[in-house]
């Protein structure tokens, strides 16, 4: 999927991003993915038919967006995790400087203090930020060219069909994942400055229960 277009047509304008970071889970043989115990109401998009949207709420203020990608009944889904803006800059910027998530129709604030280009997408939750990509789209045809919500290889056509990057393809431990960590089912563009930094998953402190 590296080397693919990202866009989202919102009544605010079109935002469009050239994918450079993914990362891929793998059901139920992968401890680290969300269908690893089996289907859920949350889940059940991952479970096909390939080429959906599965978005997702984490920590209580970000969306994530996964695109589905084996047959249907087989939960298999690549995180989108970082790209370059390419149409839409402007837009995605005032989404971003306000620093919380931007759903569809609601009011752009004025732009605060500039951010470098290279961060405006630089993470899973910041690309869903700068597009407004939020539950609303949880199971959206992403390769029907009237959808909203698509994503089209670099050649234009709608669908899957990325380059593979510009240049070398790195691969490496995914982010902020415990259980199947040694997996290294995260590819990126090697050198690209888009890409998100590598963060190993923390052990949650303990939980100091107060005395009575």
């Amino acid at each position: 999927m590296l080397g693919c277009v990202l866009e989202h047509e919102t009544p605010e304008g079109l935002v469009a991003v050239e994918l450079t970071e993914v990362e891929a889970y793998a059901g139920d043989i992968d401890p680290a993915s969300h269908a690893y115990r089996g289907k859920t109401a949350r889940n059940a998009v991952m479970f096909g038919p390939p080429g959906f949207a599965y978005v997702y709420f984490t920590y209580g203020m970000h969306f994530c967006v996964n695109v589905v990608c084996l047959p249907e009944g087989t939960a298999n889904a690549v995180l989108l995790r970082a790209g370059r803006v390419i149409a839409g800059e402007d837009l995605a910027r005032r989404r971003r400087a306000s620093r919380r998530p931007a759903p569809e129709g609601s009011v752009v604030p004025a732009a605060r203090p500039v951010l470098p280009a290279r961060e405006l997408t630089r993470g899973p939750a910041r690309l869903c930020q700068a597009l407004a990509i939020g539950r609303v789209r949880n199971g959206a045809d992403l390769c029907d060219p009237a959808s909203p919500l698509r994503l089209r290889g670099a050649d234009g056509r709608g669908g899957t069909g990325g380059t593979g990057g510009k240049g070398a393809v790195s691969a490496g431990p995914r982010v902020g994942v415990s259980a199947g960590a040694e997996t290294n089912w995260r590819f990126w563009r090697s050198d690209d400055e888009t890409v998100s930094a590598y963060r190993p998953s923390q052990p949650r402190a303990p939980r100091v229960r107060s005395a009575s």
